[in-house]
């Protein structure tokens, strides 16, 4: 690696700038524990990029995004912009274009419940004792959002809407090889999501995975369809542990893993290309109804950075360093408003704090 690692910020929308602002507090708390001379660029995306330049994603924004070596993503959209057509709506415009433009075909989207905030989960505290820690991993870039022909035809009652699921081979190949990879990080279990029963796509899907295992032989492989994996994340999701699946499935089954840990404020995600180049974010969006209010979760946002410090930086020490000091914050019971769930020993803090006191923790 250089001794140069350039990082591409993009504060996005909402809460977007509010965040980020935290995670470059705590960027500029552990940068002088990487031996590494980090720089940071700041460019505009979504709709402050469409009030600015008239493009989501600014010619700048792409090229400044092309000369770093990670990008550091807040939040897109808003109602201000829901007149615009959806081709050019600040979500489909940017995000969407970044993850093809840099084939960020893997997204990495960890699912974990911190003990202090069980109250916040939907699920009965007996499920919760197993505990679980579960890695989404969701293809990214290929399948029904990027499939033609799409779109509408017709008129009267016979107006008709399509849209078309399409997989590669190699879109297939190459993210069972990376979840394989993961999941001999991990507890080496993989369970896939499909519709095999249903689609061909899905079982074209699940041919070439049992076909792969053969070289993962340490990997426990497993299959599950879409419909009885969502009932058995509510029901039991400490079985879980890499769970692998298409674009469309994994866009749902990792908001339902967020949604299990109770607040998916929490939550982080990586795209990734096969070089580990990233683009990192918080799973949650822009809240325009919260910006500026100053009361925003930032831990998904520093925990993006905890992650492509981990992928893009290859420092998982420095990771867990940030990792531990949100979890020393929580204990002590420092909460935003989003986690105050009403019990003695909690204190409400603001977004600015919150992202102070993790800083101030990270030891």
């Amino acid at each position: 690696m250089s001794n140069v690692f350039k990082i591409a910020i993009l504060p996005g929308d909402g809460i977007g700038p509010e965040i980020m602002n935290q995670a470059i507090k705590v960027l500029n708390k552990v940068k002088y524990y990487l031996n590494i001379n980090i720089i940071t660029n700041e460019y505009l995306v979504g709709g402050s990029a469409i009030d600015t330049y008239g493009e989501a994603l600014p010619k700048k924004t792409l090229l400044g995004c092309e000369e770093s070596n990670a990008i550091l993503f807040g939040s897109v959209g808003g109602p201000k912009w829901d007149y615009l057509p959806l081709n050019k709506r600040p979500e489909k415009n940017s995000l969407l274009k970044l993850r093809k433009h840099f084939n960020l075909f893997i997204n990495l989207r960890p699912a974990y419940i911190y003990k202090n905030l069980y109250m916040l989960s939907p699920l009965k505290k007996n499920i919760l004792d197993k505990g679980f820690n579960i890695l989404c991993i969701r293809e990214l870039t290929g399948g029904i959002y990027f499939g033609n022909p799409n779109g509408r035809k017709g008129t009267g009652i016979n107006e008709y809407a399509f849209d078309t699921e399409i997989y590669y081979r190699f879109e297939i190949e190459r993210i069972a090889h990376m979840a394989f990879n993961f999941a001999l990080q991990r507890n080496k279990t993989i369970c896939s999501i499909d519709k095999a029963n249903v689609l061909n796509t899905s079982i074209m899907w699940r041919e070439i995975l049992k076909n792969l295992s053969h070289k993962y032989s340490q990997v426990k492989l497993n299959f599950m369809y879409i419909d009885n994996a969502v009932m058995q994340l509510m029901k039991n999701p400490s079985q879980f542990d890499v769970i692998l699946s298409t674009n469309l499935f994994g866009d749902i089954i990792s908001d339902q893993c967020a949604m299990i840990t109770g607040s998916i404020g929490n939550l982080p995600s990586a795209s990734l290309n096969n070089k580990f180049f990233g683009l990192y974010e918080p799973a949650g969006g822009s809240a325009p109804d919260i910006a500026g209010k100053n009361i925003a979760n930032p831990i998904a946002q520093i925990l993006s950075l905890s992650m492509l410090i981990e992928y893009s930086l290859k420092n998982k020490n420095i990771s867990k360093k940030i990792e531990n000091a949100i979890e020393q914050v929580l204990n002590l019971g420092y909460r935003t408003k989003d986690l105050f769930t009403n019990q003695s020993n909690e204190i409400i803090v603001t977004t600015e704090d919150m992202g102070t006191l993790i800083t101030e923790y990270i030891t």
